[in-house]
């Protein structure tokens, strides 16, 4: 095996995985002690509102954040295993979506809905992908748009994974008539729930704030963090639109599995276009869904010897991103 195999091999295992999740808590601890402020953003929901830091800044915050990441980390390996979306062996799907998050410092010092949605996200592609040509999966629609629902009533932002999931479970072969009923009560019971008990009222009802980008104002912070959404917006799709080709010749089921990273990478991207102000939340699940793809790049051109050359370039720019950002004023 020559060095260049070596390489390549050595960016797919657990070691380098290890070594990501390791420069994840460094990069958390060195940006906590060095006073990075969380993203200024207060999200607006149905009826109420969700703070950008879900827990107060500070350590603690920071510990469950990143324990949040590692999580999201291993549920993504264990779907993988259990459901082989990335039919290689390999790590680096997780290990791309922990580089990915060191761009965005102000989203590692404190518990943030970036991470909880993402968390959520993961989380919910279980039993959504489980479902698979089952056309008695009503309780697990039922149960992933309930949940949705719950968090738009706190963040409009829930709103972008609602076509997602229903694109996902299409794609499934699962939607019936059961589906679309399950589907509607998921969505009408936490409203019910909530005006029923009097958690709300009508009058608490928030209309949604548009700020596209067509909008965006002038902070060096915000631009800063704009462009790296961005770049990873950008990223996440041309090698979608690469991997497609490949994908395409996969059996039905991986094909399907497959198409729902690429359907979630699409609403987040317009998400962001109409939403720019909360990028922070967003941006997360779009590295997630971006580090996917990467390891789908990675894997499928085995045959280009020099392929870990872009694998450290993207180390280049996450680390670049970092330290750009602690060193702004």
């Amino acid at each position: 095996m020559t060095t260049r195999e070596h390489i390549n091999d050595y960016f797919n295992g657990r070691p380098f995985m290890v070594l990501c999740a390791i420069a994840l808590m460094v990069a958390t601890a060195v940006a906590v002690s060095m006073g990075v402020q969380p993203q200024a953003t207060e999200g607006t929901g149905i009826f109420f509102s969700l703070k950008g830091s879900l827990i107060e800044a500070g350590p603690l915050s920071a510990a469950i954040n990143v324990i949040g990441l590692l999580v999201t980390g291993g549920v993504m390996l264990a779907l993988n295993k259990v459901f082989s979306y990335v039919r290689s062996v390999t790590h680096l799907f997780v290990s791309a979506f922990f580089l990915l998050q060191l761009a965005h410092p102000a989203g590692l010092v404190s518990f943030n809905a970036g991470t909880l949605v993402c968390l959520i996200t993961a989380v919910a592609m279980m039993p959504l992908f489980a479902s698979y040509q089952d056309r008695h999966s009503q309780r697990s629609i039922f149960l992933i748009f309930a949940i949705v629902a719950t968090g738009s009533m706190f963040h409009y932002g829930f709103l972008a994974l609602i076509p997602a999931f229903l694109l996902g479970f299409l794609n499934m072969g699962v939607m019936n008539l059961k589906g679309w009923l399950a589907m509607a009560f998921g969505l009408f019971t936490p409203f019910w729930i909530a005006l029923g008990m009097g958690i709300a009222s009508p009058a608490n009802l928030v209309v949604p704030h548009i700020s596209g980008i067509w909008n965006i104002g002038w902070s060096l912070h915000e631009d800063l963090m704009l462009i790296v959404a961005g770049v990873i917006a950008v990223l996440g799709i041309i090698l979608a639109v690469m991997n497609l080709m490949t994908i395409m010749n996969y059996r039905m089921q991986t094909r399907v599995y497959n198409a729902f990273f690429i359907f979630v990478l699409a609403m987040l991207v317009i998400a962001l276009c109409i939403d720019c102000d909360s990028a922070a939340v967003y941006l997360p699940l779009l590295g997630l869904m971006t580090a996917v793809q990467i390891a789908h790049a990675h894997t499928l051109r085995a045959s280009m010897p020099y392929r870990f050359v872009f694998i450290l370039l993207m180390i280049a720019g996450c680390l670049g991103f970092y330290a750009a950002n602690l060193l702004l004023p």
